[in-house]
């Protein structure tokens, strides 16, 4: 450890001497990348190691019935991993960065940068039916806090690099460099001024060579544009907009409502029993739900419909157009319940994934009974505006849908289809859900991070760092003599709590309440404190957010409100630290 610390100081004197603080910043930034392209890069591997021994060794050997066993599996396995080895809640990863965004000045625990590498890997690879990109962010992101913790950066900077570690898990996921820059500043609220762009490239850029350099050309969407945009088929694109969005809504309502109805289940391990046997059965019924899903949709843009479906155990005919158009529809409807059982149970795994896969099933379902009608439309092409829509509704990040899809296709032909869909899908789920699952907690307890500076540094200052305590309290029963001796003439304050014996608040005494007959020595003991106390003229609750207090202030026009807590008094905020506290905030934020 010594020797440790003896080189990272040689390393912080080398840069103050060589390094100015932004060159310093693009250095940094590219490691993130790195390092974030790394666990991203480890993820996969992992994920793909276990897929593929199940796959190659037991089910294509025995029965696809084991199809019910694996996932449980996986989820009892990963159970045992977060009580006994862990011992932590990881959480669900863009979620849990916003938070520690939002409140914790992105500070990330140490914990999380390895606990998500072991446990999504086993829920997917298992076939858990969830994504790799909430764990991907959330273990670069933690990377990232941690490097700028190590190096001693300032909040803004530590929040920078905790976008370029997301931009960074986005890029080498996707090879998708420019999308993953946007999905940073479109989640992460990021200004997208010349300071954070040129980290955020460098970032990206680092990572996707990261990618490059492990999985070579392949890429997890591997599609390149064949059929053109015709101006004919916009009515078509203007259904499926509205269709996503509706499906948007519903992916967020199941999401929401099945997570509710795991809360009632109180003990994890009932949780994890009842959900891996809902999962068993789901995939038990529908083995294309089994894992991430990217077969099924390269599958569905390549136009290999049989292929998507090969694993349906059923004797039907899958050259019949309408029964393929029901087993879509049926993936479409159950990826978003079984990928919220799988979270519902303990598993560790994103969403991004499985709106793509719904959205793929969902836009080839619209192209196939378009053309079975008597239309002309392109499958692959409906089947890759439909992701768009999804994302763009469940996701609220309709820039990230439009540019990721228009960058994996390798060319922006469909441009116009995209905006269009995207648009339609995000306003009509929007007008329905107003946050996003990564944001609805986080919005209801006011601890959103947006775009909007000011909410963002009153939601990021902290009450209990405001309250001051150097109040001399007073007691009702205490007569003008008392308080004059034990309060006033050791206080440098002009106002005097009034509490009672279970230290609950009951008022304020102010200095100027008492002053004409503070040196009249009859009124000593003729008057009490109950008699000269009034009420304050707010009361600041512990729990209140700092946006809250502020209002109060102004509402009052008051210059010292107490804070209560349970109903006890535990101090004052005054007008003065307040605005003192949002200032430096303000400068520590956003210089």
């Amino acid at each position: 450890m010594p020797t440790k610390n003896k080189f990272l100081k040689r390393i912080l004197i080398w840069r103050y001497k060589y390094i100015s603080e932004r060159q310093f910043v693009y250095v940094l930034s590219i490691l993130v990348g790195l390092l974030a392209g790394l666990g991203t890069a480890i993820l996969k591997n992992l994920t793909f190691f276990f897929h593929d021994v199940l796959e190659g060794k037991f089910i294509k050997d025995i029965h696809y019935s084991l199809y019910f066993i694996f996932p449980i599996i996986g989820l009892v396995l990963v159970y045992y991993i977060k009580t006994k080895i862990i011992k932590k809640d990881i959480g669900h990863g863009i979620s849990t960065t916003l938070h520690a965004v939002s409140k914790r000045n992105g500070i990330i625990e140490k914990y999380k940068m390895y606990a998500s590498l072991i446990t999504a890997p086993i829920t997917v690879g298992f076939g858990g039916s969830a994504g790799l990109q909430g764990p991907a962010v959330s273990t670069g992101a933690a990377l990232g806090s941690y490097v700028a913790q190590v190096f001693h950066m300032n909040t803004k900077t530590r929040m920078l690099l905790i976008g370029c570690a997301t931009a960074g898990a986005m890029s080498s996921m996707f090879k998708a460099p420019v999308a993953a820059i946007i999905f940073a500043v479109e989640i992460f609220s990021l200004d997208l001024a010349f300071a954070s762009l040129v980290p955020l490239l460098l970032a990206s850029v680092s990572a996707v060579m990261t990618s490059y350099f492990f999985f070579e050309k392949d890429a997890l969407l591997g599609f390149k544009l064949v059929d053109a945009f015709q101006s004919k088929d916009i009515f078509y694109y203007v259904l499926l907009g509205l269709g996503t969005g509706v499906a948007s809504v519903y992916f967020s309502k199941i999401y929401f409502r099945i997570t509710n109805f795991f809360k009632r289940i109180k003990k994890p391990i009932h949780r994890l029993i009842f959900g891996g046997l809902a999962i068993g059965v789901m995939l038990y019924l529908i083995p294309p739900l089994y894992g991430e899903g990217y077969g099924l949709i390269n599958n569905l843009l390549q136009g290999n419909t049989l292929g998507a479906l090969k694993e349906i155990p059923y004797q039907v005919d899958f050259t019949n157009v309408w029964i393929v158009i029901t087993f879509l529809l049926l993936i479409t409807i159950f990826k978003a319940i079984a990928m919220t059982t799988t979270f519902a149970a303990g598993g560790v795994g994103g969403i991004f994934i499985p709106t793509l896969v719904m959205g793929s099933a969902l836009g080839n379902v619209f192209a196939k009974i378009i053309n079975a009608l008597g239309g002309n439309v392109s499958e692959s092409n409906f089947t890759l505006i439909g992701m768009t829509g999804l994302m763009a509704g469940v996701l609220h990040a309709p820039l990230t849908a439009i540019f990721l899809i228009a960058e994996i296709t390798g060319g922006y032909d469909l441009f116009v289809p995209l905006m269009l869909v995207a648009a339609i899908s995000f306003a009509f789920t929007k007008y329905f859900i107003s946050n996003s699952i990564y944001t609805v907690e986080l919005a209801k307890r006011g601890e959103l991070i947006t775009h909007n500076k000011d909410k963002n540094v009153l939601m990021m200052m902290q009450i209990n760092k405001l309250i001051e305590k150097n109040f001399k309290v007073v007691n009702p029963e205490m007569t003008l003599g008392e308080m004059l001796k034990k309060a006033v003439a050791h206080s440098t304050r002009n106002i005097f709590p009034v509490i009672n014996k279970e230290k609950q608040f009951l008022g304020i005494v102010l200095l100027d309440d008492i002053r004409s007959i503070m040196f009249d020595t009859e009124m000593y003991d003729k008057v009490t404190v109950e008699t000269v106390m009034k009420s304050a003229p707010e009361i600041i609750f512990y729990n209140d957010s700092v946006a809250q207090v502020m209002q109060k202030f102004k509402e009052s026009d008051a210059w010292n409100l107490p804070v209560v807590k349970d109903d006890k008094y535990v101090g004052f905020i005054s007008k003065s630290k307040l605005l003192t506290a949002y200032r430096n905030k303000l400068i520590e934020v956003t210089a």
